[in-house]
């Protein structure tokens, strides 16, 4: 192995090696550990911490690291106390995660560091959502995000480059090549000879290292970041190294060819760069037995601290809290006057009006600048507020559902379109796994709101008809949020864009010209979380949302029944207090969707109103919804799939009851 000390300071090379012996000693304690019982599971880096330690020591403290599995070195040599990372290694409360995670899926913004979720992929496209709100800035920073060779299989790892290559993100995209995913060799991943072959595909610079080299490693990140923080781009690195461990230490390492190990013992990170200071006389082996010594007994010290910890506990109420980031509860009325507007109008003026309220707002979807969205309705908007900020993407919805999470970290707000809820399901991962749960992970807030035109009754068939607020419903962290009137749509998306949490907004497709109704010009926000009782009644309580409002008011002005109808707006959290009290008033309740019915939210909601409120009813709950089945194409079919005249003969029967 060559090093290369260029004209760097003996500090710094001490540093880099103190770094990468810290790093090796917890591993080994961690080791230890789990021989002990006293840790439940280990990712191991062994080997490979020239890359971690290299990539941390080249950039500056305040410039963002989005880490992988085995990147131990990435989180001590970042200031981060030992003490407090074998906490949240041990799922102690004093952890970054209160006990809630394991190993490295938590982040600290104090460090600048963002951790990564089992699922490989998602922090590359946050790397870029960090990276644009610098860019955005002018900070002038560099953005790195690890993965693996194997999650370079994933999508999110294409995605992520084509992005970062198209916007000329500042992020360097930092391949550990260790040989095996799992068991898988790199045989069986691809079929190129080298990672700089990807790179070109998306006209990225790339480089090829030797990642167990601390000087070659650090050298070379060092320079693409200079250049970078200057022009900025994208840069791939693939740092070729190897697992001394396995996967995790249950895994073992039998499928690995033992001729290997004998080949990368040799090639050891910290041994052949302890012999080469050693060798131009920048250590001593006196300074090194300290080295040891000193690192030794903090790692002791901090696990004594770290296992006296009480383990941790909660109560459920501070679990609940924990879900959702606090909101600030300043509402804003509407004042002044109003004008008739349709419901596309009201949503129009709402992203118009929180644009101009807050200016760290992105907003980000295909086709949505000059084109003005296939809706239109952020036509205009580019023109006022330029490319920057109303953005058009690639055809890559986990990617920029990601990169907005990465501008929230940055204390952005963005609104994303989705072109059709049906096309959410690529993204799908980031919403449940990765915005979902990252509040009451790490306590980040997660200020994204997803816009999604939903909904049939137009003719468009299978896949751009569907109701897809269900498939979300079961998700803590979300919130949902289904308008049925322009005056809801336009204060609820204001208050959507205004909260702190993970907002998906879903706006039924047929009403955007087919309805309209006087709305506040002004710019106001209607509480999340809060049902609208649309009109009272006597006989019974409809309970619905989106175009079950309007199909409800059309069915007891046929049918000449007296009704309360609940308009949910907000599907997640829903508000039961308002449903309570209809139900209680009426004795009757009728639950109806344009969903399907089988697990639908409505299918919820009955269950609750059964549980709690039987002693109040007078009949059985009903609940109505479109059929069990894809949703068709030809009119006379989607009409039949449709639950409209379903739920008048149930509507009919319940008030006879």
């Amino acid at each position: 192995m060559n090093f290369n000390k260029k004209n760097y300071s003996n500090k710094l090379l001490i540093d880099l090696y103190r770094e990468l012996l810290r790093s090796r000693l917890v591993e080994q304690k961690m080791l230890l550990l789990l021989r002990q019982g006293k840790l439940s599971k280990w990712f191991s880096g062994i080997g490979q911490e020239a890359v971690s330690i290299g990539a941390a020591m080249a950039l500056k403290e305040d410039e963002y690291l989005l880490p992988a599995h085995r990147n131990l070195g990435i989180f001590t040599s970042r200031g981060i106390t030992l003490d407090k990372l074998f906490a949240q290694f041990f799922g102690k409360k004093e952890g970054f995660t209160k006990g809630r995670d394991r190993s490295f899926h938590f982040g600290s913004t104090e460090h600048h560091i963002v951790g990564m979720i089992s699922h490989l992929g998602p922090q590359l496209t946050v790397a870029n959502g960090i990276a644009l709100a610098e860019k955005l800035a002018e900070e002038k920073k560099v953005t790195l995000t690890i993965t693996g060779e194997g999650g370079a299989s994933e999508g999110d790892f294409h995605e992520a480059l084509n992005v970062a290559s198209v916007w000329n993100l500042p992020v360097i995209f930092l391949v550990e090549n260790n040989g095996y995913s799992i068991s898988t060799p790199t045989s069986e991943q691809y079929n190129i000879e080298s990672f700089t072959e990807k790179g070109a595909a998306y006209n990225i610079e790339t480089h090829k290292i030797d990642g167990n080299n601390i000087l070659e490693v650090y050298s070379t990140i060092n320079k693409v970041a200079a250049s970078m923080r200057r022009s900025p781009k994208p840069v791939l690195i693939e740092a070729v190294t190897f697992r001394m461990r396995g996967h995790e230490e249950a895994s073992g390492t039998d499928y690995v060819d033992k001729n290997l190990f004998e080949t990368w013992a040799k090639k050891d990170p910290i041994e052949n760069y302890e012999k080469f200071l050693l060798k131009e006389k920048v250590l001593t082996i006196d300074k090194i037995d300290s080295l040891y010594t000193e690192i030794d007994e903090e790692i002791d010290a901090a696990v004594t601290s770290a296992l006296n910890y009480e383990s941790a506990t909660s109560t459920i109420e501070e679990e609940l809290k924990d879900v959702y980031a606090p909101v600030k509860n300043n509402p804003v009325f509407p004042t002044g006057t109003s004008s008739p507007k349709r419901y596309l109008d009201a949503i129009k003026e709402a992203l118009q009006q929180s644009l101009q309220r807050h200016n760290n707002l992105i907003l980000m979807g295909q086709d949505i600048a000059e084109y003005g969205g296939v809706f239109k309705a952020t036509e205009g908007l580019v023109e006022q507020f330029g490319k920057d900020r109303v953005r058009n993407t690639p055809l890559c919805e986990s990617a920029i559902i990601g990169a907005g999470l990465g501008l929230a970290i940055k204390n952005y707000k963005s609104v994303i379109e989705i072109q059709f809820a049906d096309f959410v399901t690529c993204g799908f991962n980031q919403v449940v796994n990765n915005l979902a749960k990252t509040h009451y992970r790490w306590g980040q807030a997660v200020d994204v709101v997803i816009r999604m035109p939903s909904g049939g009754g137009i003719g468009a068939g299978p896949f751009h008809s569907q109701s897809t607020e269900a498939w979300f419903f079961h998700t803590p962290g979300l919130k949902i949020v289904y308008p049925s009137t322009p005056s809801a749509a336009k204060g609820l998306l204001n208050a959507a864009i205004n909260d702190p949490n993970p907002v998906l907004f879903f706006e039924h497709k047929k009403m955007y010209r087919s309805i309209t109704e006087e709305v506040h010009d002004n710019y106001y926000e209607t509480e999340i979380g809060k049902a609208r009782t649309v009109q009272l009644g006597d006989d019974l309580s409809i309970i619905t949302y989106g175009m079950g409002v309007h199909w409800a008011k059309e069915a007891i002005d046929e049918l000449q029944i007296s009704a309360d109808i609940i308009d949910l707006q907000t599907l997640l959290p829903w508000d039961k207090e308002t449903v309570a009290a209809s139900v209680k008033k009426t004795g009757k309740a009728i639950l109806l969707t344009e969903d399907c019915a089988t697990g639908s939210i409505i299918a919820e909601i009955a269950a609750w109103l059964n549980e709690e409120l039987f002693q109040h009813l007078d009949a059985p709950v009903q609940r109505v919804g479109s059929l069990d089945t894809p949703i068709p194409f030809a009119k006379d079919l989607e009409k039949q799939f449709l639950p409209l005249e379903r739920f008048k003969a149930k509507l009919k029967t319940l008030a006879e009851y």
